[in-house]
């Protein structure tokens, strides 16, 4: 199907999943004078007090999944876990942005490192793991201490355990589920940085400043710009988003997380088929946001150029962080987001905030 290029005021765009991520987009398409329905089973989502309309079912319900598509005039997502088939679905019916490849490739841990090394970006070392058994050997190929980790559903530090040779539980592969896994060799990486890219319907890319991230067990805690890296580092990390990008034959804005090795090379961590915790900073630092980004893209708009006008440090708002605001309510410099989400829960992100200071 043909992409409606560009969408005009009015248009509306389809966002399947309903939490923040789909907030946020719902607010920077609504800024662009566009429209949103949302389909998530979860009636009180995030998404669903700032949306045009909510469709409540689950992500591969068909009824829903051909409702979206008839009301709607293109349709993304806000998570990479999706059913590819319900994705499928909506393929000749609606234009689709990013598509199914993105999905297919970022859902199992291995078709992603597989899917990197084979066009040019380097990873740490991996290997696959499908029994108790095969945890040794697998850890042996990988340089001896590792992170055990299931290749599906996996994220904020879930699914997964650090392990080394010499210190194998006997159940491991029964505490992740009994599941295909994959070890991941752990590298002696300074830092991570992670950049948020986009590309258009018409082929056109453009990449936000790369920002260092801080994560506390497991979760982003905390994503800063400048990042402290050098000038080659942060055109290297722009040429391999920019790969990653042209490979997928993507459409809108992702996320690639990269470690930043002391010899300033970079190897790539995971990427993020839709828009990214780590770039959350741009709705308060830049023009346009990373969720303005996504939209114009998705909508066949031309792709601004991301420039960030003041440092920036965005800090995640995680469990009852979110019960302490007063500082930041006080600080002049301090956007807040919060995300309307109803109960607080350990690891549960609440909101963020993004302090700026002048450049």
């Amino acid at each position: 199907m043909s992409d409606p290029s560009p969408l005009a005021p009015g248009a509306i765009v389809g966002i399947i999943g309903g939490g923040q991520l789909g907030r946020m987009l719902a607010m920077a398409a609504a800024r662009l004078g566009l429209r949103t329905i949302v389909l998530d089973p979860a009636a009180e989502c995030p998404a669903s007090q700032i949306c045009n309309g909510h469709i409540v079912a689950d992500y591969d319900n068909i009824t829903a999944l051909d409702e979206l598509a008839q009301r709607c005039d293109v349709v993304t997502y806000e998570f990479e876990n999706v059913p590819v088939r319900g994705v499928e679905r909506l393929v000749g019916r609606v234009p689709v942005h990013p598509g199914t490849q993105p999905l297919e490739v970022a859902q199992d841990r291995l078709a992603e490192k597989d899917f990197l090394t084979a066009h040019g970006l380097v990873t740490a070392p991996y290997a696959v793991v499908d029994s108790q058994d095969a945890i040794s050997g697998a850890l042996e190929a990988v340089g001896g201490t590792g992170i055990l980790k299931t290749r599906r559903l996996g994220y904020d530090g879930k699914g997964q355990m650090r392990i080394t040779a010499d210190g194998i539980p006997v159940d491991a592969f029964a505490q992740l589920g009994a599941v295909p896994l994959i070890v991941e060799g752990l590298v002696d990486f300074e830092y991570e940085i992670s950049v948020i890219a986009g590309r258009g319907v018409d082929g056109s890319m453009t990449s936000f400043e790369p920002s260092r991230n801080e994560h506390r067990d497991g979760i982003l805690a905390a994503s800063t710009v400048p990042s402290g890296a050098s000038d080659a580092v942060i055109a290297e990390a722009r040429r391999l988003a920019a790969l990653l990008l042209e490979s997928l034959d993507y459409v809108g804005v992702l996320g690639l997380e990269l470690f930043v090795m002391a010899d300033g090379s970079l190897l790539a961590n995971e990427f993020a088929p839709r828009v990214h915790n780590s770039g959350h900073w741009t709705e308060a630092a830049c023009s346009p946001s990373q969720f303005e980004q996504h939209i114009r893209a998705v909508a066949g708009h031309q792709l601004a150029d991301p420039v960030r006008h003041v440092d920036a440090t965005m800090v995640n708002l995680i469990g009852d962080d979110v019960d302490d605001l007063a500082a930041f309510h006080a600080d002049p410099r301090a956007t807040i987001h919060l995300y309307g989400k109803s109960d607080t829960r350990p690891g549960r992100k609440m909101g963020h905030v993004t302090t700026v200071t002048p450049r």
